[in-house]
């Protein structure tokens, strides 16, 4: 692999600082304040399907999500949810706009040990100014050739960023956490991928099955890939 690798793109969220556990920390709120209307399992439920049904509107990130939020609050409210009870929806999301950047363990070994020899590259997606204020407080900024923010992950996405890149399939690794956005789409394209499993996975995300591919490394801990390009 270290002969054939020119560019590695990092997904952000999940794969090098939390993420996920802050929106089902959100979630569970959230579920709690509609406690009267629902039971939590079935207003998670409604919020998922909210979710899916305004994706192709909202894109991913905490604004869609809050936007969601109140949806599925007047929803499950039968249009009895209090302006009061909308005010504590916002203030959830902006609580979630403003968590800390927690970086995951070995992240900043794994950039140090490769930014000299590699030209490395954030691809995510999400929200644009969300992102960028992420990034900027989590000092890595530096380590990066070039920011990608994505509005999805397909295979289209993927041929975009390497047309920008002036990369050929077969000298891309993208290393994420999700299947089905970090592994499937660059598998398709001939490049290359390695899983980094996180212990949390929103289940728009979860992909069942188990994969086997020339091309995908599967790894326990970010760390695991530094043997395959040292």
């Amino acid at each position: 692999m270290k002969n054939k690798i020119k560019t590695i793109a990092f997904d952000a969220d999940d794969t090098l600082w939390v993420n996920e556990p802050y929106f089902q920390e959100t979630e569970r709120r959230f579920c709690a304040l509609l406690e009267d209307f629902l039971p939590h399992h079935s207003v998670s439920q409604e919020l998922f399907k909210t979710e899916m049904k305004n994706l192709h509107l909202y894109g991913y990130g905490i604004k869609g999500f809050m936007l969601c939020m109140i949806e599925t609050a007047y929803s499950v409210s039968g249009g009895m949810a209090s302006f009061r009870l909308i005010d504590e929806v916002i203030q959830l999301g902006q609580e979630l706009l403003l968590k800390p950047i927690e970086l995951l363990e070995g992240v900043k070994e794994v950039l140090d040990a490769l930014y000299e020899e590699y030209r490395l590259v954030l691809a995510t997606k999400g929200d644009l100014l969300d992102q960028e204020r992420k990034l900027k407080l989590s000092g890595l900024e530096s380590y990066f050739h070039h920011i990608e923010v994505m509005s999805d992950k397909k295979v289209a996405d993927y041929r975009k960023l390497l047309k920008h890149l002036d990369c050929v399939p077969e000298n891309f690794l993208m290393i994420g956490n999700s299947i089905k956005s970090d592994v499937l789409p660059v598998l398709e394209l001939q490049g290359h991928a390695a899983h980094v499993p996180y212990h949390t996975t929103w289940a728009h995300e979860q992909h069942p099955h188990a994969l086997q591919h020339p091309n995908l490394l599967e790894l326990n801990t970010i760390s695991d890939i530094i043997p395959y390009l040292t």
